[in-house]
């Protein structure tokens, strides 16, 4: 069973029979609503309380009705006026089964929808939750987007849901604001591409949030695939695993904002057999790109503000070791807290267990997270060195992986080209430590 995610994108097709949703409203008089998110691996996700359990979403302009997932034996939550359906959505795999759910109540801080519709994947493999690192249980977009004008603060990690009535604009020299369209429930905008050459290319692209990617592009007669390119995983969707060649662009144009070698993927054309039409759409632009801009969007008046922020600059992430993680459950370590003279140490509280037995020997034993790898790429370092799906990462260069992060994990294990990794593994109950070189995947061959 494959569950690596290491790209999320989920695209859902519009389907027709779900039509009774009511819209979601903040109480009279108040002007807008501040959320948090946390941004991990480019999404943002956002505290949602749906009939009264509370949960975490993605917020994805990418998505036309709320999908709830990832619910276990142990969560609790009641969903109403509930039918079985059939869906299809991006990937190489068959029709999946899932439940239609009317008459829910959603709430986001003082924002409330009394009424609202949502899909219930019943697939235990759709789970971002280990690639994420934290707890993930759905994905909403268009009806926030819809109902505000949403005002996405890519830096300060917030996002503000405005009354449209009560809302005026900030714009400034710094900023632009373009057209959108909006179809079936999704935002597109224009924009060009420099491929091999200086010609500008023109493309329609989604603006997707719920896309940990930075730019998808359709191959056509326009647009071709760089010559420097290699076969990779991109993600997974509702019908299943994406493949497709990963590689770079000179150069995007988003209005007047041109953000130069430009990490980007061309999907295999097959992954897209369950989406009936793409239309004149030539890609996607995603949380990679997306997240070097604030952004407000206005879909009542079918516009989107792009202001620079302080990520426009950042260099972009690419996989150069090969490896995919994921969180696969937890696992007991003992660490001493004593030094080599027998005197306990101080400041010796941490933040990654919930669960610690402090033994007599000055020994503590702790629960932490389990790290392993959940994917290996063809001919990268990392499977020239004989790393392998399974393997459960202890160390990295030295540094226990159970006090990081799992994007910091991924971040250590790719860091710059040239860098020798020591990766200390457990395979079959024994360790075992591996090492490779980080190479450049467009100039160097491992």
């Amino acid at each position: 069973m494959r569950n690596r995610i290491l790209h999320i994108t989920l695209f859902l097709c519009c389907f027709a029979f779900i039509t009774s949703a009511q819209n979601f409203d903040l109480p009279d008089g108040q002007k807008y609503q501040k959320v948090k998110f946390q941004l991990i691996n480019n999404l943002m996700v956002i505290p949602l309380e749906v009939n009264g359990t509370e949960l975490s979403f993605i917020l994805d302009s990418g998505v036309s009705t709320p999908l709830l997932f990832n619910i276990s034996e142990q969560d609790s939550i009641q969903i109403n006026k509930v039918s079985q359906v059939t869906v299809r959505g991006l990937g190489d795999g068959e029709p999946i089964q899932a439940l239609s759910s009317r008459n829910n109540i959603f709430r986001l801080g003082s924002v409330v929808n009394q009424n609202q519709d949502l899909y219930v994947v019943l697939d235990e493999t759709l789970n971002f939750s280990p690639s994420l690192g934290i707890p993930v249980h759905g994905i909403i977009g268009y009806d926030l987007f819809r109902d505000f004008v949403v005002e996405i603060n890519y830096n300060a990690q917030h996002v503000k849901f405005y009354n449209p009535e009560l809302y005026h604009s900030k714009r400034d020299k710094k900023s632009q604001t373009l057209p959108i369209s909006i179809l079936k429930k999704k935002a597109y905008v224009n924009g060009s591409v420099v491929l091999k050459d200086t010609e500008e290319v023109p493309i329609r692209m989604l603006l997707d949030t719920g896309s940990s990617d930075a730019i998808w592009l359709f191959e056509n007669e326009a647009i071709g695939i760089p010559d420097n390119n290699y076969v990779d995983f991109l993600g997974r969707g509702l019908g299943g695993d994406v493949f497709g060649k990963r590689t770079k662009v000179r150069s995007i144009k988003i209005g007047n904002f041109i953000i130069e070698d430009a990490k980007t993927a061309f999907p295999d054309i097959t992954s897209f057999k369950g989406i009936k039409s793409l239309g004149d759409r030539n890609g996607s632009l995603g949380g990679e790109v997306l997240k070097r801009f604030n952004f407000v969007f206005d879909y009542q008046n079918k516009t989107v503000t792009l202001r620079k922020n302080g990520n426009f600059k950042m260099p972009f992430h690419y996989n150069l070791s090969g490896i995919d993680l994921q969180h696969n459950g937890v696992r007991y370590i003992t660490e001493s807290i004593a030094d080599p003279n027998g005197i306990v140490k101080k400041n010796e509280s941490v933040t990654y267990s919930n669960v610690q037995i402090l033994m007599e020997n000055q020994t503590r034993l702790s629960l932490v997270p389990e790290i392993i790898v959940s994917g290996i790429r063809a001919g990268s370092p990392a499977e020239g060195a004989g790393l392998q799906e399974g393997d459960v990462i202890l160390a990295v260069n030295g540094k226990s992986v159970h006090t990081y992060k799992l994007q910091q994990i991924l971040q250590m294990l790719n860091a710059k080209k040239g860098k020798r990794i020591r990766v200390l593994i457990e395979r079959a109950n024994a360790d075992k430590v591996l090492t490779y070189v980080v190479k450049d995947v467009f100039k160097e061959k491992p």
